[in-house]
């Protein structure tokens, strides 16, 4: 059940989990949309920001990942900002953010973002109830006047169960490859886990503006969250496809006299990958 349900003590309405094949195929599709996107941003300099936000092991990351992977990486950041430095601490809190938005055809996505505040922050103590008090009262108008300057503001929840989040973390602690992703601070979310929730319900009631409101993903199943979520920020962007000015493929020039050099002049990887084939063709004999 999402966070929301297990407050209420809502019976479980977990979606059945999306088919691969399906998955693949419409994830295909919006991947392309998302490169008209950015095209039409490019040619119009539109200016798109995406707030990421959600619990520790939400799917904030994976879905960070299938919307940038195809898109121009030179007009297209993605900021996670580390702690704050000495020098940023002492500055208006909004500062260094201000600082990575978008210019005239870009798209900033922030992997956690100024509502670090509102969450973590708040949660741990890492600041004071007033400078709490003060971002809930200027956010909104932070947002406003971004938004009156022209840029498109997305912000995503991504809400996740505590029991899907106990799984995904058990299932890091076992990969070696995303280990790295496990910190004191993610097993805090359990133990806080109601203190969380609170924060965010505050964070919401604030934040949730006419000109900038919250739209929340449900994602116990990340691959319906991804397709949820692009499909949704496509429908929300009012996009145009350029004309297709793709070159043509020259056919190539006959050869004029040059020779490749001998192979041994030149030192090659290992072919490990010669030994995976030979496993699977020694398995097919038995």
């Amino acid at each position: 059940m999402s966070e929301e349900s297990a407050a209420r003590g809502d019976e479980p309405t977990r979606p059945p989990k999306l088919k691969k094949k399906a998955y693949k195929s419409e994830l295909k599709r919006l991947q392309a949309e998302l490169v008209a996107m950015q095209e039409w941003i490019m040619d119009t300099g539109g200016r798109l920001v995406l707030l990421m936000e959600g619990r520790d092991a939400a799917g904030k990351g994976s879905a960070i990942k299938r919307v940038t992977q195809y898109l121009r990486p030179r007009s297209c950041r993605v900021e996670a900002l580390p702690k704050p430095t000495s020098r940023e601490r002492g500055q208006w809190y909004f500062q260094r953010y201000i600082e990575r938005l978008p210019t005239a055809g870009e798209i900033v996505i922030f992997d956690r973002s100024w509502y670090n505040r509102a969450g973590v922050e708040r949660v741990m103590g890492f600041c004071t109830d007033e400078e709490y008090e003060l971002f809930l009262k200027q956010a909104p108008e932070v947002e406003r006047l971004l938004v009156e300057d022209g840029i498109m503001l997305r912000k995503y929840w991504f809400s996740v169960s505590d029991e899907e989040q106990l799984r995904r973390f058990e299932s890091r602690r076992n990969d070696p490859r995303r280990s790295w992703k496990l910190s004191s601070m993610d097993m805090e979310s359990i133990s806080r886990w109601e203190a969380y929730s609170k924060a965010k319900d505050v964070m919401f009631h604030y934040t949730d503006t006419e000109h900038a409101p919250w739209y929340t993903v449900e994602s116990e199943d990340k691959k319906r969250s991804r397709i949820n979520m692009i499909s949704h920020l496509l429908h929300s962007v009012p996009y145009q496809h350029s004309h297709d000015d793709k070159p043509p493929v020259p056919e190539r020039p006959p050869k004029e006299g040059y020779d490749r050099p001998p192979r041994g002049k030149q030192t090659y990887v290992p072919d490990v990958a010669a030994w995976l084939e030979k496993d699977r063709l020694d398995g097919d004999d038995d």
